[in-house]
């Protein structure tokens, strides 16, 4: 496989818009692994390959949030303990059982959760954590961790965007909070999945550097966006992210 001038246009604008989208609401991964595969890569290079922009591109929105305070870490941390466990358990469940019923079921709850934000006005805007206590937080972050651990081993697409609206959701932190949560979360899991595929050479780096440079870029550049104007921004991409997510998994369902 021979790296081209036309792989290169193809990709890297693509992944920066990726990056944007994902460092605010999750869901870049709609956009960045169809890149690779209209770029010419076969499947698992495709796969491989997104994990290393993506991988890039979420360490440096991590850190951005990171950084601002707007991670809640012990929260952060026990659910990327959890979904760590949980993708190995969803990975053995995929090779054993059908995707089908889960798609019929985000077809119905995916409109729910898009109504549902943009009905509630001051969803996500506030943090509504203090009737939890510590361990009640903790637990909580373990549980969602695990579920979408295991959705994203078994399934995968639109796991951050949950994460985001489980974390605010569930427990009740603000969207800011929440997003960057879901960036740890997704930070450990890609780490884990590029060495796997790194591990198989099913990592095309020619292509890979300089689409993280560009994912880094976007996700730099969403990640100050979302951190600046909370959920007067995340919102919006939040819904724009479970449409495309929908459109999806009902394409799939019905092609």
């Amino acid at each position: 496989m021979h790296l081209t001038f036309s792989m290169i246009i193809t990709v890297c604008p693509l992944i920066f818009v990726a990056g944007f989208v994902d460092s605010i609401a999750g869901g870049g991964g709609l956009i960045s692994l169809p890149a690779y595969l209209f770029a010419g890569l076969p499947v698992h290079y495709a796969y491989g390959t997104n994990k290393l922009s993506s991988t890039f591109g979420t360490m440096f929105s991590a850190f951005r949030f990171l950084k601002n305070g707007k991670i809640h870490l012990k929260s952060a941390v026990a659910a990327v303990i959890s979904a760590l466990f949980g993708s190995y358990l969803g990975a053995k469940a995929a090779l054993a059982l059908s995707d089908i019923y889960l798609r019929y079921f985000l077809i119905i709850m995916l409109p729910v959760a898009a109504v549902f934000i943009i009905t509630r006005k001051k969803f996500g805007e506030e943090n509504r954590i203090s009737y939890l206590s510590g361990f009640k937080i903790f637990g909580l972050s373990l549980l969602i961790g695990l579920v979408m651990g295991v959705y994203d081993g078994f399934f995968g697409p639109g796991t951050g965007t949950f994460l985001i609206l489980l974390f605010t959701g569930v427990i009740g932190f603000n969207l800011t909070v929440a997003s960057g949560n879901a960036k740890l979360v997704n930070l450990a899991s890609n780490i884990a999945a590029l060495v796997t595929f790194s591990a198989d050479s099913k990592v095309f780096f020619e292509l890979g550097i300089p689409a993280a440079i560009f994912g880094i870029a976007g996700n730099w550049l969403g990640s100050g966006l979302a951190i600046k104007n909370g959920a007067k921004i995340i919102k919006p991409v939040l819904v724009v992210v479970i449409i495309l997510l929908f459109a999806k998994i009902l394409y799939d369902v019905f092609k």
